[in-house]
């Protein structure tokens, strides 16, 4: 079936694919800015750009009883500014010769549908706001620079999944380490070589590499929490051998879902550390540093999402995944910050789409996950009011 008659079919696909023809590289999102604007003023939508551009759509409550929600997604995404051509391929949605952007589009595309539908209802409801972000692919820079005090909600879904039906509860942080060695004398191979007053740093940090933590290094129910994971380590020149290396330096990267057992891993790095320049005093000295990129999003110990989140997915017919990610999403900044309350986020990372091949030529879509998504996304809106 051509493209065209399911766009004419289901008004969400039609969005869906108008949103991913809008080219909207990361820090390049002022096309899908401009077409956001127009289809708020079309519908009759309370739209605003915040002072980095971050769009923001209120619908008001009808019912103040009623609690808020805020949906989330992005409107960056992975390619450049070329032309978008969508085409279908089975049930799958792609776009010719290039990244598709299902990856936000596709959970841009069910907020907007469902905030157009809600201001038009009579149904009773709370405040929806919604947040569109720029940059989440690059740098994340736009979901750190809303102002999250003018926010009123508590519970933020982000729908950012790849999955339809997953509700992601927990995302590790991302924290870069950098060591590193310095020897207090260098010399030749082979007349200094049995000097015990000099090391070569290129044996002193494998030494240190080879006693400090890789890979898991707490998980629990099956699930990864702490993770340490070497980058690289440099020393001297490959194709120089006749020289005693005075400087070497290994990076990692640690991630955890855990504060307290980041922290821990982190003591543990630099126990070594010290241990390292007690057994080297006057000889070598080793430096560790930590770049906090991303805090962890922690589970929360407040389950009433994903109870409900889990009903209503099988009420539908969609397999509900709840579960913790071992990676960065936008969640994570949410889960830091506190709203106009003063009450802090708490945030889900939400499928509401199966995209498949993110961020490659190959990438693609299940048209009806979309549809099935917005279903899914009415009925817990429905329970979550009730």
């Amino acid at each position: 079936m051509p493209i065209n008659n399911i766009r004419k079919e289901h008004e969400l696909i039609d969005l869906f694919c108008t949103l991913a023809e809008i080219p909207s590289p990361s820090m390049h999102e002022e096309k899908v800015i401009d077409w956001l604007q127009e289809y708020c003023k079309k519908h009759s939508l309370d739209c605003r750009l915040d002072d980095y551009k971050n769009v923001i759509i209120r619908i008001p409550a009808t019912d103040a009883t009623k609690p808020s929600l805020l949906l989330s997604a992005h409107m960056d995404v992975i390619g450049d500014d070329s032309p978008v051509e969508t085409y279908l391929d089975g049930d799958l949605i792609r776009a010719k010769g290039r990244t598709l952007g299902a990856d936000d589009k596709a959970g841009l595309a069910n907020a907007l549908f469902f905030a157009t539908k809600l201001a038009k209802s009579d149904y009773p409801h709370g405040e929806l706001e919604l947040v569109f972000t720029r940059d989440e692919e690059n740098g994340a820079s736009g979901i750190r620079n809303i102002e999250f005090d003018k926010l009123n909600s508590k519970y933020v879904l982000v729908l950012d999944s790849d999955s339809l039906g997953q509700l992601m509860t927990s995302g590790a942080s991302y924290t870069t380490v950098k060591i590193k060695v310095t020897s207090f004398k260098g010399g030749h191979s082979g007349i200094d070589i049995a000097d015990p007053t000099r090391e070569n740093a290129a044996k002193l940090i494998a030494d240190i590499v080879a006693n400090l933590p890789q890979g898991v290094y707490y998980s629990e129910n099956g699930e990864v929490v702490t993770s340490c994971n070497i980058g690289g380590i440099t020393s001297g020149n490959i194709n120089v051998t006749n020289i005693i290396n005075t400087t070497a330096e290994a990076s990692y990267s640690i991630r955890s879902s855990s504060r307290k057992m980041e922290e821990e891993l982190k003591d543990r790095m630099v126990f070594e550390i010290n241990d390292f320049n007690k057994q080297y005093e006057g000889i070598a000295k080793a430096e560790i540093t930590f770049a906090e990129h991303l805090p962890p999003f922690e589970k929360s110990t407040d389950d009433y999402i994903p109870i409900l989140f889990e009903t209503v997915a099988k009420k539908v017919d969609v397999t509900p995944e709840i579960s913790s990610f071992h990676a960065g999403a936008e969640t994570h900044i949410y889960a830091n910050r506190t709203n106009s309350n003063g009450e802090k986020f708490l945030p889900y990372l939400v499928g509401l789409a199966d995209v498949h091949n993110m961020h490659s030529v190959e990438e693609n879509v299940d048209y009806k996950s979309i549809i099935k998504g917005q279903e899914l996304l009415q009925e817990f809106y429905k329970a979550y009011i009730s």
